[in-house]
């Protein structure tokens, strides 16, 4: 399917693995020009290499932390005016409320709400302006369904979910989508992280215990970083242009509704 996006300018942040990746890879496929954005200068020059090398499109690589001010500064400073805005960032790791500081609580709040609606404010005007804008928050399946240790992550994500159910709607009108995916189980450096944690405590093989946890989700398996970025990929097309203020769940049916 032609997406209906060439030319687009896009910026997505933290795609220099895993969701991130996967979304800039989609939409680099679908012949929009790049910025890609992460911490580790080595990683994102490879990612923005392979990108050029497959589709041919314009890629620059902005290393910075997307939290700071300055990050964010050198994201709009490499694409102005962008078309297409993905907000990626990193979580608070796992860890029990009780032991959350007050500085902990505010980066993780700074990190999962503030600075997508930060990059939302300097961009969604200039969006409205020339009738088109898709901007797509990946938040995670915890906004829906709580995971012990990640109540900060799912208590920021679900602000700026509630954040932005009203500024969906306000610039609906003017060719201006905002959506949300929610991931549930990929097989990230996060999940994996995650799995040898939980093996260790456990005293299990990391195999083991990716197969029990693969073995909870309906669909028998973890996502792809691959099929997550084609559905971002979609919610940033010209078909999606009726679809916005939506959340997005991408977890193999591991969250139990059937609303």
């Amino acid at each position: 399917m032609d997406l209906g996006i060439a030319g687009k300018n896009a910026i997505v942040c933290a795609s220099s693995r895993g969701l991130g990746r996967g979304c800039a890879m989609a939409l680099a496929e679908a012949g929009c020009n790049l910025v890609v954005n992460g911490r580790d200068p080595q990683k994102l020059q490879e990612t923005a290499e392979e990108i050029r090398d497959r589709f041919g499109v314009s890629v620059t690589a902005v290393a910075a932390d997307v939290s700071t001010h300055e990050g964010q500064k050198a994201l709009l400073s490499a694409c102005p005016s962008p078309d297409i805005l993905v907000n990626n960032n990193a979580g608070p790791p796992l860890k029990d409320f009780r032991a959350l500081t007050r500085e902990e609580l505010l980066k993780g709040v700074t990190q999962n709400m503030v600075t997508p609606l930060e990059l939302i404010q300097a961009t969604v005007t200039g969006m409205t302006e020339r009738g088109f804008g898709r901007i797509v928050n990946i938040t995670s399946l915890s906004v829906y369904m709580p995971i012990a240790g990640l109540d900060l992550s799912s208590g920021a994500r679900a602000g700026l979910t509630a954040f932005l159910a009203g500024v969906a709607r306000s610039v609906a009108g003017k060719g201006v989508t905002i959506n949300n995916l929610l991931p549930g189980k990929f097989g990230t450096d996060r999940l994996h992280s995650n799995i040898k944690n939980a093996a260790e405590k456990a005293g299990r093989s990391f195999e083991e215990q990716a197969a029990k946890q693969a073995s909870e989700v309906p669909a028998g398996r973890f996502g792809t970083p691959e099929e997550f970025g084609q559905v971002c990929a979609f919610l940033c097309s010209v078909h999606a242009g009726y679809l916005t203020g939506q959340n997005i769940r991408l977890d193999g049916g591991l969250f139990p509704s059937a609303f």
